[in-house]
């Protein structure tokens, strides 16, 4: 966790909240999922969301592509009240990228096939679109891979892919479900480094839900706590782990990040 420390750079974050979601409910049946929730992510923040199974970080991830509309409440991207829009609005007009914790990806393409399958849907321009997929191959150091197939490909060059995927289409948000599920500390770490780099070189304002919670507050800038619908606590990785609302709900006392 301290090698990445070093070098994070924080200089270009503000205070201008990118996401916001105000008042939102959401209730599947009789089921009550989120519970009037509020909270803003920042512009360039890499922000952590835990809590146990079911507690509805997938949930919001839902909320913000727009595969599902809350019961009640506001969702606004870059200060627009998003609610009711579409997902490929809000994947074209908002910039919103998703790496889903499970796929993403063509098994049975190459690497290469996949980038260019992806592109051919995102990109109109032909000469921009080798642009992107060189681009990813390289910041992701995949050139050697471009002919493997996809459900050939270690767990953590998967993820790799589905990142790179991801990032055809320069978002500005990107979403993390669970992207450290699965996988060895090595890669873990290898995957904490790209989404500081991502912050660091492309700016982009990045969302991760994970129940790896010493990885995940590795590599944030802050982190909320849900349980039972609600957002029990919210602050940087150090404090929230020091809060006794977090600690009753999530932690409990002998947890530590060290």
């Amino acid at each position: 966790m301290a090698v990445i420390k070093k070098f994070r750079i924080k200089s270009f974050k503000n205070l201008n909240s990118i996401i916001e979601f105000k008042n939102i409910s959401l209730s599947y049946g009789n089921r009550l999922i989120l519970d009037n929730i509020s909270f803003k992510i920042n512009e360039g923040q890499i922000f952590g969301m835990l809590g146990p199974n079911g507690v509805g970080k997938s949930t919001i991830f839902n909320l913000l592509t727009g595969l599902i509309t809350p019961n009640a409440g506001t969702i606004k991207i870059n200060d627009v009240d998003v609610t009711n829009y579409p997902v490929y609005l809000r994947t074209q007009k908002f910039k919103v990228g998703y790496v889903p914790q499970y796929g993403g990806y063509f098994n049975d393409l190459t690497l290469h096939d996949n980038l260019r399958a992806i592109s051919e849907i995102i990109i109109n321009d032909k000469n921009l679109r080798f642009e992107r997929i060189d681009y990813v191959i390289s910041k992701f150091e995949l050139d050697h891979l471009r002919k493997i197939k996809a459900k050939h490909l270690s767990g953590g060059q998967k993820r790799k892919l589905v990142i790179a995927l991801a990032l055809l289409s320069e978002p500005k948000v990107l979403l993390l479900d669970e992207p450290f599920a699965a996988l060895d500390v090595l890669t873990i770490k290898m995957l904490q480094e790209i989404i500081v780099n991502l912050q660091q070189e492309n700016q982009i304002t990045i969302c991760i839900c994970d129940h790896q919670a010493r990885d995940l507050l590795a590599c944030v800038d802050g982190a909320m706590i849900l349980s039972n619908g609600k957002i029990v606590a919210q602050d940087t990785p150090s404090n929230l782990v020091q809060d006794i609302n977090a600690k009753n709900a999530y932690f409990g006392d002998g947890f530590k990040i060290n």
